[in-house]
């Protein structure tokens, strides 16, 4: 029962939360009236950014702390709803509140290509959560820890579990945290116009008061309030989108009718003769790849000719100079060795030959797989390798949720076993309200694409895909294929990237809600980003540097030392993420599939099986990391490029390497059992469920 004192405070709580939304709405509406009275957009952006960021930071800084129990596990004091509303956030990062729709509405429902389709994300990332309810949050709350990595020294003794607990923790998180940059350097170039390396610089200052100070409790506090931003964020555009097509705000019971439509507009756009114009011209540019990679040295220094060619002509007949340093710089892009030209050629002639297929290379959108069972044998192949991707998606995003670190985390801060269960409960009531909306943004926002901006002329489209393309080229394409000066669906392309950011625009909200929605993006990728820079800084200060090198190491200097080890994980995140290495879903992704392979089928064992022994654990856990490095590696296009490997990919079973952990949670669980059965009297049964279920 809740104690009187307890019951107060949570109603305190209440009423923060409630005087907080109150405020924020009232915030809106005034930029809102700011706007109609002539606010220009160059301040609605910054204000934004400022405003936001400095609304966390002033939680952060009243949140500080030393107290190891605050900094690491916010004393264990959180309420349920509130942990839950706070793991919410931190769950919901940029993959979540800004690339999923983005996958749903290039993938469709099912996929295409051997791609799992986007149902897949909402699916795994949803039923994740039962099983953290059911399998993992209540047993290590029972354990009064504060890291992940500290479970398996409790439960399997020695140094090596908890080494390699660490350093995984660190891998997985440090990927995932690169993407959350990633996704704040878009939002903020967005907002303020800035370049994107200043974005992410703006968004790391955001980062760092929120968690710098206050560790955990000041996370919490500030995931709470970013979740609310988040919830209007997303909710708001996609219930006008809904409201305007559709004459009822509630997107997610009423989107249906559009998939109807949008089916009829696919079959239209199938029979265009301009659309298979467009088509044949990237099959043609395909080809033209294809060529050139018979021969890469000499069709490489037959482009260079070509461009100095071209330049040298300019000159000789006084062309402009704007036209000369286009050109210059056209030679400046050329592949500057063999290796790197076989693989922007290979990349770009997949890229044209996909565009070049039905519906430019995007499934039918409402189609449950690729292909047809009843087909032909490429059709059933086809069918069949869709499903077998979707299943493996989903499989590896159920499992890692359970793995992932920074999550796990998360239910240490809860009083009781009991309020952890609750608290899971509530983050998948709080997850429910935005992924039941995801699907029904991405129908709306392409029905509206197909009818309202397919057809319109080249000289008439918004201005806002033009400035989209400077923030980043490779978040919109758009380019008059055919000539005919008329936008033809397959002449657009959207990144996964850019959908949810742009909604707004597409729709015709004023841009104070464009503004809106880049603040709840950027509230999700600064939510994640605190809890995955904690967790590292914890992994490597807290799990390896004081059990290993400065045991006696006091405990307030640990917290300051671990302050600072997040300090300097932050900065080289961000210097990874200004490469720009992969869309922000891939690389999300990726992270699941090895947190699955490397945490959860060494801490099943340890909770469920008394005879998993230390050597089991370890085994288990390098070879599921081990096979999911592997085959995400292997088939990175970069990586085959460095080893002189042949462009393509080798995949097992036809499954996406970004779905790896589909292998690697087999591979470490059978591992795990067999060592540790051939090393059982070497056993450590410290946790078994007698022991710690509730």
């Amino acid at each position: 029962m809740t104690a009187p004192e307890d019951r107060g405070a949570i109603r305190r709580l209440h009423r923060s939360l409630a005087w907080f939304v109150a405020s924020f709405n009232a915030f809106l509406l005034l930029l809102a009236w700011a706007e109609q009275r002539g606010l220009s957009r160059f301040w609605l952006g910054p204000i934004f950014l400022f405003s936001t960021v400095m609304m966390y930071a002033v939680i952060g800084i009243r949140s500080r702390t030393t107290d190891p129990d605050e900094y690491y596990v916010a004393g264990r004091r959180i309420p349920p709803l509130y942990n839950g509303m706070a793991a919410a956030a931190d769950w919901m990062s940029a993959a979540s509140f800004i690339s999923m729709a983005g996958g749903l509405y290039l993938q469709g429902f099912g996929g295409a290509g051997g791609q799992a389709g986007g149902l897949a994300y909402v699916l795994g990332w949803t039923g994740g959560f039962v099983l953290v309810a059911l399998l993992i949050a209540p047993y290590l709350r029972r354990l009064k820890l504060y890291t992940v990595p500290e479970y398996f020294q409790v439960r399997y003794g020695g140094r090596a579990p908890r080494i390699i607990a660490a350093l995984s923790a660190v891998l997985v998180s440090f990927v995932y945290v690169v993407a959350q940059i990633y996704g704040i350097g878009l939002i903020a170039s967005r907002l303020t116009g800035v370049q994107f390396e200043i974005g992410i610089l703006l968004g790391l200052g955001g980062v760092l008061l929120c968690s710098f100070l206050g560790g955990m409790k000041a996370i919490t506090w500030t995931q709470v309030v970013q979740y609310t931003v988040m919830l209007l964020a997303f909710l708001i555009p996609v219930s006008w989108l809904a409201y305007k097509q559709l004459g009822n705000p509630a997107a997610p019971l009423v989107y249906g009718a559009q998939l109807r439509k949008i089916s009829e507009l696919e079959q239209h756009i199938a029979a265009d003769p301009r659309e298979r114009e467009v088509a044949a011209i990237f099959a043609r540019r395909a080809h033209e790849y294809e060529a050139r990679l018979q021969d890469v040295p000499a069709a490489l220094q037959r482009e260079r000719a070509l461009a100095q060619d071209h330049i040298r002509l300019l000159k000789s007949t006084g062309a402009d100079t704007a036209e000369v340093v286009a050109a210059h710089r056209a030679l400046a892009a050329l592949p500057k060795d063999p290796a790197t030209a076989r693989e922007l050629w290979t990349r770009a002639m997949n890229e044209n030959l996909e565009r070049s297929r039905a519906l430019g290379g995007m499934p039918p959108h409402a189609q449950p797989f690729a292909g047809d069972p009843q087909g032909t044998p490429e059709e059933r192949e086809a069918f069949s390798l869709s499903r077998r991707n979707f299943l493996a998606l989903m499989f590896c995003l159920m499992v890692g949720t359970a793995g992932l670190p920074h999550l796990l985390t998360r239910y240490y801060t809860v009083p009781s076993v009991a309020a952890a269960r609750s608290s899971v409960a509530w983050s998948l009531v709080f997850i429910v309200l935005v992924y039941v909306s995801a699907p029904a943004l991405a129908t709306l926002v392409k029905f509206e694409v197909m009818n309202n901006l397919v057809g319109s002329s080249f000289d008439a489209l918004p201005s806002w895909m033009a400035q989209w393309g400077r923030v980043d080229s490779s978040l919109i394409s758009v380019a008059d294929v055919n000539g005919d000066r008329i936008l033809q669906w397959g002449e657009i392309r959207f990144g996964a990237d850019l959908v949810m950011l742009a909604t707004p625009e597409l729709g015709g909200l004023p841009y104070v809600i464009s503004g809106l929605v880049a603040a709840g993006g950027l509230a999700a990728a600064l939510s994640t980003a605190d809890g995955l820079l904690l967790t590292i800084s914890n992994a490597l200060v807290r799990d390896i540097f004081c059990h290993e090198l400065k045991p006696d190491l006091p405990p307030e200097q640990r917290v300051i030392l671990s302050k600072f080890a997040l300090m300097a994980v932050a900065l080289v995140a961000a210097l990874v993420a200004t490469t720009k290495p992969a869309e922000i879903l891939s690389l999300v992704t990726a992270c699941f599939s090895m947190a699955a392979s490397a945490f959860v089928p060494a801490m099943l064992l340890g909770i469920f099986w008394k005879g998993a022994t230390r050597r089991g654990a370890v085994a288990g856990m390098l070879a599921g990391l081990g096979i999911t490095l592997f085959y995400i590696l292997a088939n990175a296009p970069a990586v085959r490029a460095a080893l002189g490997w042949a462009p393509g990919q080798q995949l097992w079973f036809g499954i996406q390497p970004l779905s790896a952990g589909v292998f690697g949670v087999p591979v470490g669980l059978l591992a795990a059992w067999l060592v540790s059965l051939v090393t059982r009297r070497a056993a450590l049964p410290r946790v078994i469920p007698g022991q710690v279920r509730p």
